[in-house]
């Protein structure tokens, strides 16, 4: 089925290197291609954000009245401005520097700049390559003929090459990357049997873990006198410890060294690796028009709002500031201007001495999918007005974190408050550790959601596949799944995740794709049901995304989409009490109705 408010703009047209849809479960060097080609429409994409967003902030600079308003103000919004000109006829002014060989690369660009300017027009170089990182030029001049106004800016495009850089890794196009502090070895998942991980296909059928430590649930706290004995016998030091649960680090023992020692001596209820998990980076009447917002990238860029009925659904609610989602991540940008005000405090698990900063960009785009400013004539629009995001770092600047990391970090979200955990990360193994943080969050009524995983597998991803948690494929503009996107019968529902626009560090937007852009969207979802109706239990808000989803694919639930994509109006529609949805109505009685209406 095809929904009516279907709108994808020419902006984010379909890969044009494909000519035809691969099949929904490809094979590896189709997977592969296609992951390619997604990379490259990312980045394609985050270039043409980036043109848009210094384009829009130089017209403003023309049209500002104050004489003396200094060019610093669009250099400090813009540090990817290398070097720039602006004046008129009866001179100009310069900032910035150039080296000798990047101003000899640049030339015919600055002359063709220079010479559009003079004659009243725009200028826009294409991309070029220089030393290994990629430049454009752009020149505008003022519309108003007696200022004769003109500004010519060199740009970097580090961005782009951040962008290529992120999605290799979280589009698995690349083995595990061994960064951080992190010693790796990869397993088969479930029997730990030892794998080797050569490419970027190998990861579906892998986990990780830490090769020096283990995770020891005990029947009962620790002494001191058996912690220090531990420490003599094996050399251990504790690196985290909650309750009878205790990560353990070895300077001279490996895990499966561990894991005998502890099961023979303390017989303890569970002992496991510990594993990794990596980021999986894609008025109230619902009946009259939408609401579109004024953002400056939305109308052109942002397809997958309009996709699920967001504009249809803010007539029903558009949030409210006293429902918290934790994004457990890589942290957050606090300072982005698209997400001022929105942030509450957070923690750093990684590193509790410092703030929940984002040193990855993949925690700053999740959070921009929920939250980012909506109609402030400022970059991108998040899915609600006014929830607000909690930043849990939990993940390091490699973009891995473990398991353990994320269990503390549900566990402190839920104590500090949140309603909902977007977790869009995950890996192969089952830890149960995090299962027990999991259900501690469950049994406190959270709504927790994750990504399925970017390895195009039906091997469960966790902590996706547990019953707490809402699991998330993710779906193209054409509402086909992804190809990258893992599958199987955990799978809740879908969402979209391809060429995602959102918010980036450094002041910046990006368009990602990954099942990581999927769950926000979800997540953000799940705060506007709550906000619709506060009196919905976590359990509720649950099995009313799954109910009011778009069916796609088979008929009913399946292994792509699960019970289908979300459908906001439906889902605020239902949550309100609305009698005027259609996805009220059973599968069978919904389809009968869309047939008698045609």
């Amino acid at each position: 089925m095809r929904g009516t408010n279907h709108r994808t703009p020419s902006a984010f047209p379909m890969p044009s290197p494909v000519p035809s849809r691969v099949p929904s479960h490809p094979s590896a060097s189709n997977e592969a291609s296609y992951k390619q080609q997604t990379v490259l429409r990312d980045m394609e994409a985050t270039e043409r954000l980036s043109r848009a967003q210094i384009e829009r902030d130089i017209q403003n600079f023309l049209k500002s009245k104050d004489a003396h308003r200094p060019i610093k103000d669009l250099l400090r919004t813009h540090p990817e401005i290398l070097y720039v000109e602006w004046g008129n006829g009866n001179g100009r002014q310069k900032a910035g520097s150039l080296k000798p060989e990047l101003a000899t690369a640049v030339a015919t660009h600055l002359t063709k700049a220079r010479t559009a300017v003079k004659q009243g027009s725009n200028y826009s170089s294409p991309t070029f390559k220089h030393g290994g990182k990629s430049y454009f030029v752009l020149a505008r001049h003022s519309s108003e003929v007696a200022a004769k106004q003109n500004v010519l800016a060199i740009v970097s495009t580090e961005v782009i090459q951040a962008v290529e850089r992120h999605q290799r890794r979280n589009l698995r196009l690349i083995p595990y990357p061994p960064e951080g502090r992190y010693r790796i070895e990869s397993v088969t998942p479930g029997n730990n049997k030892e794998t080797t991980v050569r490419t970027g296909e190998d990861n579906g059928n892998a986990s990780h873990y830490a090769v020096d430590e283990i995770v020891v649930k005990f029947r009962k706290p620790l002494t001191e006198k058996q912690l220090l004995q531990l420490r003599r016998e094996l050399d251990l030091s504790v690196v985290r410890h909650t309750g009878k649960t205790y990560v353990f680090r070895s300077k001279k023992h490996k895990t499966m060294e561990l894991k005998k020692y502890f099961v023979d001596k303390y017989k303890p209820e569970f002992i496991e690796p510990h594993y990794l998990y990596l980021t999986n980076e894609l008025g109230n009447d619902p009946n009259s028009k939408s609401i579109i917002p004024n953002d400056t990238l939305y109308s052109e860029y942002q397809w997958n709002l309009p996709e699920i009925t967001t504009e249809l659904g803010w007539k029903v609610t558009k949030g409210s500031p006293d429902v918290i989602v934790a994004v457990l991540d890589t942290g957050v940008q606090a300072d982005h201007p698209d997400l001022k005000g929105r942030l509450v405090p957070g923690m750093n698990i990684v590193d509790p001495s410092k703030p929940p900063n984002d040193d990855v960009g993949h925690g700053t785009h999740v959070a921009g999918i929920i939250a980012a400013e909506v109609n402030n004539g400022e970059g991108v629009a998040g899915m609600t007005w006014f929830t607000k995001i909690m930043p849990v770092k939990v993940l390091d600047s490699s973009g891995a974190g473990s398991t353990y990391s994320v269990a503390e970090g549900i566990i402190w979200a839920t104590d500090h408050g949140a309603k909902i955990i977007n977790m869009s990360l995950g890996n192969y193994a089952e830890a149960e550790f995090l299962h027990d943080a999991l259900k501690y969050a469950y049994d406190h009524g959270v709504v927790l959601v994750a990504a399925s995983g970017n390895d195009n597998t039906e091997r469960p991803g966790y902590p996706a596949a547990y019953d707490e948690v809402i699991a998330v494929s993710a779906t193209d503009p054409d509402e086909s799944k992804a190809e990258y996107s893992n599958y199987g019968d955990y799978i809740d529902v879908a969402a979209p995740g391809t060429s995602i626009p959102s918010t980036y560090p450094g002041s910046r937007y990006a368009a990602l794709s990954g099942t990581s852009m999927a769950s926000p969207h979800v997540a953000a979802l799940a705060s506007l049901v709550r906000a619709a109706n506060s009196g919905l239990t976590n359990k509720e808000v649950m099995e009313l995304l799954r109910r009011t989803a778009k069916d796609l694919g088979q008929s009913g639930k399946d292994k792509d989409f699960g019970y289908g994509q979300i459908d906001v109006v439906s889902a605020l529609n239902s949550a309100s009490g609305s009698s005027t949805s259609l996805q009220l109505y059973p599968l069978q009685v919904r389809r009968e109705l869309e047939r008698l209406n045609k």
